[in-house]
């Protein structure tokens, strides 16, 4: 069963793109030439969107291809199929990697064990609810990748946190 999805690196160090490439391709199995545009965000490092198809699960090699990469800003999206859910996943180098379900309108499902964790977490005091949930939904995530995705002068901006 296949999908699609975008890729969205919303900044890399020069030095790293060709290396992003090589690790996109090596999934996908084809040559891929990214378009490569400077990044506004952080200067001296580039932003590059990529449409992709494939086999459901594909989103997930994406990401672990690209996780642990410092300096490395990205988004992997894939839409739901027959098959599979949705996914999103999104890396920054302070945060990590983040990975959630998506519906078919775009909305993160958060599995009911992970929002008993939260609950449990809150009830014993080791955290608030409010953060554990923000956790849950990706918002460290998203405040810090909001400035990235201004994709600059001339180039298309994608909202992904906000379902129309």
């Amino acid at each position: 069963m296949t999908t699609r999805g975008v890729l969205y690196v919303h900044s890399a160090p020069r030095a790293l793109c060709p290396h992003v490439e090589w690790a996109v391709a090596g999934v996908l199995g084809v040559r891929v030439s990214l378009d490569w545009i400077r990044q506004p965000a952080a200067p001296g490092t580039w932003r590059s969107e990529f449409s992709w198809r494939g086999e459901a699960g594909t989103a997930a090699k994406l990401a672990s291809a690209l996780r642990g990469w410092q300096l490395l800003r990205f988004e992997v999206t894939a839409e739901p199929c027959a098959a599979a859910e949705g996914e999103r996943y999104s890396a920054t180098p302070e945060l990590g990697i983040f990975h959630a379900v998506t519906g078919i309108h775009g909305d993160i499902l958060v599995p009911e064990d992970r929002l008993r964790a939260a609950l449990a977490r809150s009830q014993a005091g080791e955290a608030h609810l409010e953060s554990e949930l923000a956790r849950l939904l990706g918002k460290p995530w998203d405040d810090e990748l909001e400035p990235f995705r201004y994709a600059g002068e001339g180039a298309p901006v994608r909202w992904l946190h906000q379902v129309v």
